[in-house]
């Protein structure tokens, strides 16, 4: 009789894990994700898409308000589930982890303890990493740190963006948490302590702020920042109008690097058809997809198309 477990989740990328256990015929007592919220215009509730697919999949949905609730906890008591399974959600009071019998495990998108935080993806991509992964470690008090069971490494390819690189992960992710089970629920796992074996990078949560492309870096850093940002958050510029006085606000989603001595900083190059560049030290960012605020995202030649940014200026 296969383990009987516990899926905790919230995003997409959990979607993929939930639904490898229950194609792998393991007895999913409860779904946890968070509370349905409000959004968009008409600020209609919407669910995670974790909810979507126990829904779509007839499973049991637990979601609680607060972690700690007594009504939630006697819930997942009378489960009595063997494994819980946690795949980006949040992080989680010992009394709930602490509580199937073999333990509660997650799923993180980095190759511990490199990247701990709530952004591994993007970090590893914005530092220039050539090799990522995935980890599953079980849980214990502090965020990240508990002790590794499995891990799986990919390259990261120089086309690769924080999308393409979700996907791959969710893709090798999702087979690691199912032998993650397979080797708990037979006891051939023997978990070992994080190594650190050099300087730690943070993977901390990105905000707003954040997204803002640093003129001054080399072209390659810059490169990197807006791969690691692609599709979203993503990078962000604004170019100032001083004839009509007003910004410019964009995300920007891909971009690629000229080496050119004789570029000027921060001076805007553009034919008005085919090409926006930006001058940097050492040569040029070619922006080659953007979207302006408001407005739909584009390739340059079609938003050149449309808009003339020839007079403006790089605000930095």
């Amino acid at each position: 009789m296969s383990a009987r477990v516990v899926f905790m989740g919230t995003p997409e990328f959990a979607v993929e894990s939930l639904d490898a256990l229950v194609k792998a015929n393991y007895d999913i007592a409860a779904v946890v994700t968070v509370p349905d919220k409000p959004s968009g215009r008409g600020q209609k509730l919407s669910c995670s898409a974790v909810k979507e697919y126990a829904m779509q999949n007839n499973l049991n949905v637990l979601q609680p308000e607060k972690l700690r609730d007594e009504t939630f906890l006697s819930q997942l008591r009378e489960l009595n589930a063997d494994i819980f399974v946690v795949v980006a959600f949040r992080m989680l009071p010992k009394v709930v982890w602490d509580m199937p019998r073999l333990g509660t495990f997650n799923l993180h998108a980095s190759l511990l303890p490199q990247y701990r935080g709530a952004a591994p993806i993007n970090w590893a991509i914005i530092n220039g990493e050539k090799t990522t992964g995935v980890t599953t470690f079980l849980l214990n008090e502090n965020i990240d740190e508990g002790e590794i069971l499995l891990q799986e490494s990919i390259d990261v390819l120089p086309t690769d963006t924080a999308e393409t690189i979700h996907d791959k992960l969710a893709e090798i992710g999702k087979a690691l948490v199912v032998r993650t089970v397979k080797g708990l629920e037979e006891g051939n796992l023997q978990p070992r302590p994080q190594q650190i074996l050099a300087e730690l990078k943070p993977a901390p949560k990105i905000f707003k702020p954040d997204c803002a492309i640093d003129w001054e870096k080399s072209g390659e850093d810059i490169v990197n920042f807006v791969r690691g940002l692609s599709p979203y958050p993503a990078a962000t510029m604004v170019l100032e109008n001083p004839a009509a006085n007003t910004e410019l606000s964009f995300k920007v989603f891909e971009v690629c690097y000229e080496s050119c001595s004789s570029a000027e900083k921060n001076k805007i190059y553009t034919d008005k058809k085919h090409y926006l560049k930006i001058g940097i030290s050492g040569g040029y960012i070619s922006i080659l997809t953007l979207q302006m605020s408001g407005k739909k995202k584009n390739s340059i030649q079609d938003f050149l198309r449309g808009n003339d940014v020839s007079s403006c200026l790089l605000k930095v």
